[in-house]
């Protein structure tokens, strides 16, 4: 399964910061975070809980930059 999120990040740096931090959580096939358009995209192993899967991706990405969003 492949969902899309909006998300806040203030720079093309921090946005490749979290794309690695996302491809390294549990549950995440791939990810790729595009900051021009402020959109998170993630596809997930099968048979994982996308919802608890991204709270583990935010809590990463947050890491990264602590003031990011990421609506899901």
């Amino acid at each position: 399964m492949k969902n899309t999120y909006k998300i806040e990040v203030d720079c093309a740096n921090c946005a490749n910061l979290m794309e690695e931090a996302a491809k390294k959580t549990a549950g995440v096939k791939d990810a790729t975070v595009n900051f021009m358009t402020q959109k998170m995209t993630v596809e997930f192993d099968d048979g994982t809980n996308d919802r608890a899967v991204m709270k583990n991706v935010f809590k990463a990405c947050r890491k990264v930059e602590p003031d990011c969003e990421i609506e899901f």
